[in-house]
């Protein structure tokens, strides 16, 4: 498998890389330095064969670079990412999640249908490979409280409040 990759610094969550196939972005992380950023990427995907980025990914680059900086501008990317059915309907139901709007993760697993099923879909949103793109930023406590982000609750707060303040105004 061929991954490219590419980082850009974003003006309030710090570093992002984002990597991807011909299919589809695969990865996309954040992080305080793009060393680290590069190391996980090789780490994901040990067998494959990672290059820098070419203009097509420089161009989905910039797109989530200007999500990043004004969410109203929406994230559609072409995706190719690797998940249990169970994960991949978890992370359906998150692009389903309105900006601006947070759920629960109770909420969630009921509407994939599994009502019980609240610490695998917490264990589902920790597992997504896509970052911003499958907005797990957007799942909060039932008691309204953030819970962790595997980028830093810091960054989900921030994520959060600029979502709120495009859409609200806030």
């Amino acid at each position: 498998m061929k991954i490219r990759f590419a980082v850009a610094q974003t003006s309030y969550l710090g570093w992002l890389l984002v990597a991807a196939t011909d299919r589809g972005v695969c990865f996309l992380i954040m992080g305080d330095d793009p060393e680290t950023l590069q190391g996980l990427v090789r780490k994901k995907f040990p067998r494959a064969e990672i290059q820098t980025h070419d203009a097509a990914l420089a161009e989905i680059v910039a797109r989530v670079v200007s999500f990043v900086e004004s969410p109203r501008l929406g994230l559609e990317l072409p995706l190719d990412i690797q998940g249990t059915p169970f994960q991949k309907r978890v992370w359906i139901a998150l692009q389903e999640i309105p900006q601006g709007a947070t759920v629960s993760y109770s909420q969630i697993a009921a509407r994939i249908g599994r009502p019980k099923a609240v610490r695998a879909v917490a264990a589902a949103c920790a597992a997504n490979p896509v970052a911003l793109v499958v907005p797990c930023h957007r799942v909060i406590r039932r008691d309204g409280n953030l819970a962790g982000y595997y980028w830093g609750i810091d960054r989900k707060r921030a994520l959060l409040k600029r979502e709120a303040e495009e859409v609200f105004g806030e």
